[in-house]
């Protein structure tokens, strides 16, 4: 049997083509996450943030092998983002970021696998990090999701048309943080050619 990977089971959400924004209903699920601030770019603890990240997805599947669930696919790297002053997103003004770097994980996997599996890649990686990790359930419900192919800078007229446009067009008004999905390994694909999922929980303005 094929190993489980939430981009074919759960195509919608990780797999979307729309390159317009569009409403979708995302269902609760698992993840495991780590919290921190600062510039994506240059800020050391989102590099160790990330790293950890994948030490204890990657000791997960290793270890779900061995259970009557079987293999996984190691799902992409996600981010909530958020900021004290919200126009930090279209001004670009990263190091006022604070983000909570996220892999979704599947139904299966337990809190104590989880924690098993930190200890493990604890003892081998040596990043404190690893040891800041938590386990996180999120039910986003509606959220409007599009399809951006470019780079993460050149997000910022998505958002806007988002927040100044689409919303209130829509009768919708943003409810939780900003979710980014990156489908695309930045160190492989050029910029242009980059593909992130961008998603924002919303609710009716009549509720």
């Amino acid at each position: 049997m094929a190993p489980y990977d939430v981009k074919r089971e759960r195509k919608e959400f990780y797999a979307p083509k729309n390159t317009a924004w569009a409403v979708v209903d995302v269902p609760e699920q698992q993840f495991i996450a780590i919290d921190g601030t600062g510039n994506p770019n240059t800020a050391p603890a989102y590099v160790s943030a990330v790293e950890a990240l994948y030490a204890v997805a990657y000791t997960l599947k290793f270890a779900s092998k061995h259970t009557a669930d079987g293999d996984f696919v190691v799902a992409p790297l996600e981010g909530l983002w958020w900021a004290d002053q919200p126009e930090a997103f279209t001004t670009r003004a990263k190091d006022t970021w604070k983000w909570t770097m996220l892999i979704t994980m599947p139904s299966w996997i337990t809190e104590e696998m989880i924690e098993d599996a930190q200890q493990t890649a604890l003892a081998k990686k040596k990043n404190p990090a690893i040891s800041q990790l938590r386990h996180l359930t999120l039910h986003e419900g509606p959220s409007a999701q599009v399809l951006h192919i470019g780079s993460y800078d050149d997000e910022a007229p998505v958002l806007r048309e988002l927040h100044h446009t689409y919303l209130s067009a829509n009768g919708l008004r943003p409810t939780g943080l900003h979710h980014e999905i990156y489908l695309s390994d930045p160190r492989k694909t050029a910029p242009e050619k980059l593909k992130t999922i961008l998603r924002q929980p919303v609710e009716d303005l009549d509720r």
